[in-house]
């Protein structure tokens, strides 16, 4: 019996505790304190929804409130969405009586999709305002966004299946595919998709293909944005033609700029948000002057027996790798490579190929002792582990500079079964070959004027540094007391100017850019 008494005691409470109602509201009084009171969704392309934004609103007050009404000024018409605590917006996309207890706060998260026609068009901006209460107690946050126009290139659906293209061979021989269209001369809504000019911005779902026979050309100044899994695929008999020149300012108006597209500043040197450009076995004669590729996986990808000419170009960010060759023909001059991420490095020079890089800066920010700023090989093992060797006819790096943050910047992997031809001539190059892994190691013997000549080897980050501007941010300019300054050969450089436009003097520098001196912040 005594068990019984306290059981229904105990029930008792709980049922006194679980259907408390004593919680009393009283209508806000305008008071409302916010995280902010403007929310700027960054800018979005033109009928692309937005990430999602966060608002918080706080009821500072000692009493709990309930606010009549959360909507937007514009009312359903509104281009923005909002959720409320969880709670999803109705019909006319407005909340009623939204209780906040005393000292409380609540989120609301924002999101919009909108046309470049909904936006102002003097300065493009959509503008609505998150109201909170009624009548002469009413609180507004106010929302803007950049609304961009774009031409957009994605694959088409037939029976409710993508378009794919061919992309390369599977370990039967058999064609693979990733989703992705060829271009067209004519297309309906973007005219002649082999001419990207710089009228409006590119946005890129899945892989562009530019089918044999077909030029794409890249006029100055075009920004393309490639989508996550996207990218760009030159086929047998086509070519990439990408004819950026130099800028004059910071904003690189004349220049070709590839990235993804985010548009966010958080996502602005985020690595591995696209795919690549790929250069695909059987194309032919490509061309790449003045590009900064941006947040690629692998920025530029050329197969067999590929031949591409680049020239002016800085590649940033990407996830495994900015330029792979694979037993291609690249021939390089003022490049700027940064990798900043444990993926393979900066150059991959590999299965052998023709390669010929000057007054180039590869650099390699990873702490990773796998990842270098350039790697050179000529073979794989196959799926049997059988070596596969290819001819390495020419590696040769002129005035350049490799460096980095870990203590070994290059890695030479060799088939004696086929040649592997380098040479590195006026370089700065670091290399601690203290371990005894390297010791008696041929190919790094830095003492052998036929594969380093007049090179300068870093043992350390103090023992002739490479002085960058700041490496953690992309700007791999040299200072005054770098070791690159006026320790390049003049041979190369006569008549040529850096990556910026400045024309090189008498005493050359190596890398890409002319020794500056820093301006202090």
């Amino acid at each position: 019996m005594r068990h019984l008494v306290l059981l229904g005691f105990l029930g008792l409470l709980l049922g006194l505790s679980s259907c408390r109602t004593d919680f009393e509201f009283t209508e806000s009084t305008g008071k409302l304190q916010f995280s902010r009171d403007t929310v700027y969704l960054d800018t979005v392309f033109t009928d692309i929804g937005s990430s999602t934004y966060t608002l918080k609103v706080y009821n500072k007050s000692s009493s709990n409130i309930s606010i009549p009404s959360i909507g937007f000024a514009k009312g359903a018409t509104s281009k923005y969405r909002m959720t409320v605590d969880g709670m999803t917006e109705n019909a006319t996309k407005s909340f009623s009586n939204v209780e906040l207890l005393a000292k409380d706060s609540l989120f609301i998260f924002i999101e919009t999709t909108a046309n470049i026609d909904d936006a102002n068009p003097t300065d493009f901006l959509y503008t609505d305002q998150i109201v909170f209460g009624s009548l002469d107690k009413v609180q507004k946050v106010e929302l803007v966004t950049l609304i961009q126009d774009a031409y957009f290139i994605f694959p088409n659906k037939v029976d409710g299946i993508k378009e794919a293209v061919d992309f390369g061979f599977d370990a039967d021989g058999n064609t693979t595919q990733v989703i992705g269209r060829n271009l067209q001369e004519t297309h309906p809504d973007n005219g002649n998709e082999y001419i990207w000019n710089n009228t409006k911005p590119y946005v890129v779902y899945g892989y562009a293909s530019v089918p044999d026979g077909k030029i794409l050309t890249v006029n100055p100044g075009a920004r393309i944005h490639f989508h996550q899994d996207s990218g760009i695929i030159v086929q047998e008999g086509g070519t990439l033609n990408i004819v950026g020149e130099p800028s004059i300012t910071d904003n690189l108006e004349n220049e070709v700029v590839f990235e993804g597209d985010r548009l966010e500043p958080n996502f602005a040197e985020t690595p591995g948000q696209w795919g690549f450009v790929y250069l695909r076995q059987g194309s032919l004669n490509h061309s790449i002057k003045n590009l900064t590729l941006k947040n690629a996986t692998i920025g530029i990808y050329a197969d067999f027996q590929t031949t591409v000419a680049i020239e002016n170009t800085q590649i940033y960010n990407s996830s495994v790798v900015g330029i792979l060759g694979r037993f291609a023909t690249i021939d390089g001059f003022n490049v700027v490579i940064n990798s900043r991420t444990r993926g393979v490095g900066a150059l991959a020079c590999s299965l052998g190929g023709t390669y010929n890089f000057t007054h180039c800066t590869f650099n390699n920010q990873s702490s990773s002792s796998t990842q270098y700023a350039v790697l050179i090989d000529n073979f794989l093992e196959d799926a049997n582990g059988n070596e596969v060797a290819f001819p390495l006819t020419a590696a040769n790096f002129n005035n350049c500079i490799i460096y980095g943050s870990n203590s070994r910047q290059l890695s030479l992997n060799k088939s004696n079964s086929e040649a592997f031809n380098y040479k590195f001539t006026n370089c700065l190059l670091k290399f601690n070959n203290s371990d005894a892994a390297f010791n008696g190691n041929l190919l790094y013997d830095f003492e052998n004027s036929d594969l380093f000549s007049n090179c300068i080897i870093a043992k350390n980050n103090f023992d002739f540094k490479a002085d960058f501007l700041n490496p953690a941010e992309n700007k791999l300019q040299t200072g005054a007391d770098s070791a690159a300054k006026e320790t390049g050969n003049p041979s190369f450089s006569a008549g040529t100017s850096d990556i910026l436009g400045n024309p090189r003097g008498g005493s050359s520098d190596m890398g890409a850019y002319n020794s500056i001196i820093f301006e202090e912040e």
